[in-house]
């Protein structure tokens, strides 16, 4: 491992598969408010289908992480935006654009949250920290690459709000600086667990993006 922080090699190890997500032309389309309204129709009635096994994973955190000091962002993090601000906007988001809270998965929304479960049920705070990582990074990567000013459309411009700001940038500091602090007392083999799971988490994101535009 070079010199950078353990989450910047992990990242740096997923290229150029992290840039494409972070530059995804569906994700670009959110920040200029041009997303059509059938592409972020099955977006988030997809995205929707994560709730539970994203509240289930910050559960997973609290319970598994080693210290107190970082059992209480995650427990915040829970009550406050997991729970509250962002199943509100799906609902307001999904009846703006008729979709639906109940709907079949697609493929990549299934391994998605298989992946979040199975680290869910091992109980491994290192990959837990890993997936969240990457979910809650990659977003803000998108997010803070919106012009100003934002769409006019809340559709768009509150999902980008969810997922920028002060408070979302401290949130994916603290995922990150976990990351940090547990790569240091990781063996090589310990890391490689980690990016593997990383990487793949990387590798699902970029194809969520991808069923959003999707040929029909």
């Amino acid at each position: 491992m070079s010199e950078a922080s353990f989450s910047e090699w992990l990242r740096q190890q997923c290229e150029p598969e992290w840039t494409a997500v972070v530059t995804h032309p569906f994700a670009m389309a959110i920040t200029t408010g041009t997303a059509a309204d059938d592409d972020m129709r099955r977006y988030l009635e997809q995205d929707f289908q994560f709730v539970d096994a994203f509240t289930a994973l910050l559960g997973a955190a609290v319970a598994s992480a080693d210290t107190f000091e970082a059992r209480v962002p995650y427990g915040r993090f829970l009550g406050q935006t997991a729970t509250t601000e962002e199943k509100t906007y799906f609902h307001r988001a999904l009846a703006e654009l008729g979709g639906r809270t109940e709907v079949p998965l697609e493929p990549v929304t299934a391994a998605f949250r298989q992946l979040m479960d199975e680290v869910r049920v091992a109980q491994d705070y290192p990959r837990i920290v890993a997936v969240l990582c990457v979910a809650e990074w990659c977003y803000l990567g998108w997010a803070s690459r919106a012009p100003q000013p934002p769409p006019e459309r809340f559709v768009h411009r509150e999902w980008i709000e969810l997922h920028e700001g002060a408070e979302f940038r401290a949130w994916v500091g603290f995922l990150r600086g976990e990351l940090d602090r547990l790569g240091e007392r990781l063996d090589e083999e310990g890391r490689a667990e980690v990016l593997t799971v990383f990487r793949l988490a990387v590798e699902l994101e970029r194809a969520f993006f991808d069923m959003a535009v999707a040929p029909r």
